[in-house]
Order: structure tokens, then C-alpha cells, then sequence
């Protein structure tokens, strides 16, 4: 009799620690996977890469990586920052031009996917009342001078709606316009092609005078001169090489207006390509050479 008591209480005990095991499974399952996934989740959080698309415009601003392109910050003179699908402006709200115009220029981005608009347009991120229009330009004998021209920006619908906003135009003499600035937005496109990527600066020169200004309700500055540089990083070694011309009819061969990029800089005031480590930023900017272009 004492031997079946021992035996129905040994399975009493069996039974009990089952229940024990069953009961406590569930809750200790759980605890084991969301420790799990915590330490999968950390893991990933240091090990995925970077995006590669900034999420706001201050770290679109301070991404080297993305922006080789972009001129240091100007402290002599007004700037508002604007970025657009094709490019970034610097804009002067007092001589209501750019201070410079800036973008980077890709095979992918010569493919012309969108038919010219010839709409120009006020900029909407400027109060109406301040925004340079189209009429400004009426009877004033000038062209509306593209920067970043349209042809860079047939890519994308936003990006040529926004070429003709009036941030990225500047008065232009017609011949310069139509002919060897055309010519030399052209040239852009073919190394572009030939390098795989190309990034470009932009805009006017303003010497030390009196400017001659257009427009009856805003007064836009008529620049004496424009520049561009051009730095490609894909070649080896890196290469830069800077143009600059008068903002006046005339018909040259290319290498009349080849300039170093110091030389450029010099005469606006403007510091190019910061973002390149210095020691090549010094190199590619005190010599070039336009047969490395050809």
C-alpha cells in the first residue's frame, strides 16, 4: 500500500513539473526572440550602408560625397541657397542673378526624355513681389541666358521645368548665347559622356565698375562676363579646367577662353571644388591643360 502512495505521488510530481515546464514555454519563448530580434535589429543599425539620397537639405549641403560640385559659402555678397532637381543656385536677391550655378553631369542625364519648354518662369520660392519675370527682359536687346542649360536637364520633367525658372538666367548677349557659350554646353555634354561624370560651376562675372542693369519693375544686373569650371574625377589623374568670356558678341576658337581654375577664382571671388581633399584640389586647379579635353 505504502509502495502505491510513493508510486501515485511520483507521478503527481511528473505530471506538476510538466504543467511547470508548459506553462513557463510561452513566456520564455518570447523573451528569447525579442532579445533576439533586439540584437538583430542593433546589428543591422550598424552594419546597414548609408542611404544614399540625403533626407534634408543640411545634409544634402554637408554630403562631400554627392556634392563635389558645390562652391564654399559666399561672405562677401547676398546668397540664398535653392536646390533643384538638376542643379543648386546660389542667388543674389540685390543684382537678381545668380552668384553661381552648380550641378553634376552624368551619361544617365543626357538621355533626353523630355522636350524643351521654352516656359520661363518666375521662381516660386521667391515672394511674388521680388521675383524676376520674363518681362523684365522686353525690349532690353538681351537673351535669357541659361546657366545650366536645358539640354543638361531633358532627363527629368521637373528638371527642365525648373532650367527656366529665372534664378538659374542671366541677361546674355545674343551672339555669345547662341554661339560659343552653346558651343561649350555642347562640349560639356560630349565629356561628359566620354568621363562618365563631369561636375560643373557657373555663372557671371561682375568686375569692378558700374553695372548696366535691365527690367522696368526689378532691376537685373547685366553681367561684363561669365566663367565656367569643369572638374572631372574619374580620369587619372583628376583633371580641372576653367573658361572664362566676355559678355559680348564675337566667334573664338575654344581655347581662347582657358583658363586654370585659380585664375577663375581670382577674378570671382569664389572658392570651387572645397570638398576635394586639398592636396588634389591644389593640383587640379593651378594647371590645365585643353587637350586632355579634346
Amino acid at each position: 500500500m505504502a509502495r502505491r502512495k510513493k508510486q501515485s505521488k511520483s507521478v503527481y510530481l511528473l505530471i506538476l513539473f510538466i504543467c511547470v515546464v508548459c506553462l513557463a514555454y510561452e513566456p520564455l519563448s518570447k523573451a528569447l526572440q525579442n532579445n533576439n530580434n533586439k540584437d538583430l535589429t542593433q546589428t543591422e543599425a550598424t552594419t546597414a550602408p548609408a542611404s544614399d539620397t540625403p533626407t534634408s537639405k543640411a545634409q544634402l549641403a554637408d554630403s562631400d560625397s554627392t556634392q563635389l560640385e558645390l562652391p564654399a559659402p559666399l561672405k562677401d555678397r547676398p546668397e540664398l541657397i535653392l536646390y533643384r532637381r538638376g542643379y543648386t543656385v546660389s542667388f543674389n536677391k540685390e543684382l537678381n542673378i545668380p552668384n553661381w550655378v552648380a550641378w553634376e553631369l552624368t551619361p544617365e542625364k543626357l538621355i533626353e526624355r523630355e522636350s524643351r519648354t521654352d516656359k520661363f518662369l518666375p521662381d516660386p520660392d521667391l515672394p511674388e513681389d521680388e521675383a524676376v519675370t520674363t518681362d523684365d527682359y522686353k525690349g532690353a536687346g538681351m537673351d535669357r541666358g541659361h546657366m545650366c542649360p536645358a539640354g543638361d536637364n531633358r532627363w527629368h520633367w521637373k528638371a527642365m521645368l525648373e532650367s527656366f525658372y529665372m534664378t538659374n538666367i542671366c541677361p546674355q548677349n545674343h551672339n555669345l548665347n547662341r554661339g560659343d557659350w552653346k558651343e561649350l554646353e555642347e562640349d560639356c555634354r560630349r565629356w561628359a559622356e566620354e568621363e562618365g561624370s563631369i561636375y560643373i560651376v557657373c555663372g557671371p562675372i561682375l568686375y569692378n565698375q558700374k553695372h548696366k542693369t535691365i527690367g522696368r519693375q526689378h532691376k537685373v544686373t547685366v553681367p561684363e562676363a561669365f566663367f565656367k569650371v569643369i572638374l572631372c574625377t574619374n580620369s587619372n589623374p583628376p583633371k580641372a579646367i576653367g573658361f572664362i568670356y566676355k559678355n559680348a558678341s564675337g566667334n573664338h576658337s575654344l581655347d581662347s577662353y582657358v583658363n586654370s581654375v585659380d585664375a577663375v577664382e581670382r577674378i570671382t571671388g569664389i572658392d570651387f571644388f572645397p570638398a576635394l581633399p586639398d592636396k588634389v584640389e591644389k593640383e587640379v586647379e593651378a594647371k590645365y591643360d585643353l587637350s586632355l579635353w579634346k
